[in-house]
């Protein structure tokens, strides 16, 4: 690989994260907000390693009888292009030389994350676990994903939309770890998510600026495929869902609901909440194995 594909520091770390292979860990938590990394580590047993640049910031360390690092990926599925590339080159990659390694190690991402819901039966401030996700933004068509387009549940959704609303961008849809499902499937709903390439106009919010299609929540709240429901939107679950299938990693997104779309409402106490989700993911990961 060339120095310009795969891009390292001086010290020889990779280039967005400026992490070195033995600064994270395989179980990888990850965060949109920076300052939420200090709100998990802080429930670690020990911390390792504290590493910064820009909007990402890694603390490696344990729970439990696990090595886990949380990142925080800043917002939105093009950062998570970044972060979830370059933690797949820091462990199979071999960077001094650039090149890929013969035995691929797997990954396991979870995120900790915050979501808008869909369906007026979820609560604010209760928990989802992501099966499924649409991606409204575009990211997988640049790769070689073989389910980024023509499968049942995209042509179902498109359909279902018709005549009021046609996507500008072709949706693609990735799923969840099974494995992971199960495990976090205990006080947390489980369905559908969309993701989007914004918080405003792409979510159906209108200020200001008129959105394209007024009744365009509705549309997504009334999608029903094979009794499976969207129940919240947000802006990286397809992402990381549709890159960890392209890489061979596991993943899962945890979201705890900070407004309920359907009723008007919002959490009044939001830092409490995701507090609660960050000790929810903690208790379950003593469930996975080294």
């Amino acid at each position: 690989m060339k120095p310009s594909e795969l891009i390292l520091n001086q010290d020889g770390s990779i280039y967005h994260l400026h992490l070195l292979p033995e600064q994270v860990a395989p179980i990888i938590l990850t965060v949109g907000d920076p300052d939420r990394v200090v709100q998990v580590s802080q429930c670690f047993d020990t911390v390792e390693y504290k590493v910064q640049k820009r909007e990402f910031i890694t603390h490696t360390g344990r729970v439990g009888g696990q090595r886990v690092s949380v990142i925080s990926t800043g917002i939105g599925p093009d950062n998570i292009d970044i972060v979830m590339n370059e933690l797949d080159a820091l462990f199979n990659i071999q960077l001094d030389t650039r090149s890929v390694k013969s035995a691929l190690q797997q990954l396991t991402i979870i995120r900790i994350g915050t979501a808008g819901g869909l369906q007026a039966e979820i609560p604010v401030d209760s928990f989802v676990a992501s099966a499924g996700a649409f991606g409204m933004d575009g990211l997988l068509q640049y790769y070689q994903y073989n389910h980024a387009a023509g499968m049942p549940i995209i042509d179902a959704l498109k359909a279902h939309c018709l005549p009021e609303w046609t996507f500008p961008l072709e949706p693609y849809f990735a799923k969840a770890d099974p494995g992971l499902i199960q495990l976090f499937h205990d006080g947390c709903y489980s369905g559908l998510t969309t993701t989007n390439p914004g918080f405003y106009g792409p979510q159906g919010r209108q200020l200001r600026a008129q959105v394209k299609a007024p009744r365009y929540l509705d549309l997504l709240q009334t999608f029903d495929f094979q009794g499976q429901r969207i129940l919240n939107l947000e802006m990286e679950t397809s992402a990381i869902y549709g890159l960890s299938n392209l890489l061979g990693h596991r993943a899962i997104s945890l979201s705890v609901i900070l407004a309920n779309r359907a009723l008007g409402q919002f959490s009044i106490n939001p830092e409490k909440s995701v507090q609660k989700l960050i000790e929810h993911t903690l208790t379950q990961l003593n469930s996975l194995a080294d």
